[in-house]
């Protein structure tokens, strides 16, 4: 039997991002569908009670919900094609951490940029700052955090990479000044097809 896997998005969210590299990488066909965040779908409130949020990933009508289980589940289910995280068990909490970190530091200073005013708008720049420089040195000399491919962390974080003209423009900040590695890790992600596929355009 085939599988039936539809994916619940919307086109701006960066979890959901994260559910379509995934996919895309693994070349799973699925079914996607744009929700109206402000309409919300009967499928998605059924699908995700607790939260009412997307990404949702339903697989043969059983969904998985939180774009950082998804990724896990996608990578654990479709295990024969482009492994997501590594097999030894320290590296894979090691991944596991650094997905988190981006959760908590990445989403949250990053909106700051463009939501708050003053001397709180100056403390997150700082702030983001502070947060690419500590994952650029986690990425050390490596083409991803991944190694040679990409893996679980470049899957967590690259979609926030699409949001960096908004923090820029609103937070006045120049990335690639404060954070060339960072940066040039960025751009080489999007030379990845799944990624680049799987991204809207910085403009829009």
């Amino acid at each position: 039997m085939a599988d039936e896997v539809i994916l619940l998005d919307y086109w701006v969210s960066p979890f959901g991002m994260r559910v379509r590299i995934a996919l895309a990488e693994k070349g799973i066909k699925h079914e996607y569908r744009e929700e109206d965040l402000r309409n919300k779908s009967p499928l998605l409130l059924q699908m995700n009670p607790v939260h009412k949020k997307i990404p949702v990933l339903i697989h043969n009508g059983k969904s998985i919900c939180e774009s950082l289980i998804a990724v896990q589940y996608i990578d654990e289910v479709w295990n024969e094609k482009s492994p997501l995280l590594p097999s030894d068990p320290y590296q894979r909490s090691q991944a596991r951490f650094w997905a988190d970190y981006v959760d908590k530091k990445i989403y949250e200073v990053g909106r700051n940029l463009w939501t708050k005013k003053g001397e709180e708008q100056e403390a997150a720049k700082k702030e983001f700052i502070e947060a690419l420089k500590l994952l650029e040195q986690e990425l050390g000399d490596k083409t991803y955090f991944g190694g040679d491919k990409i893996g679980f962390v470049d899957v967590a974080l690259i979609p926030f990479y699409t949001w960096f003209k908004g923090y820029e423009t609103f937070g006045n900040i120049n990335v690639e000044k404060e954070c060339p590695k960072f940066i040039a890790w960025a751009k080489r992600c999007m030379q990845v097809e799944s990624i680049s596929k799987s991204l809207p355009d910085q403009d829009k």
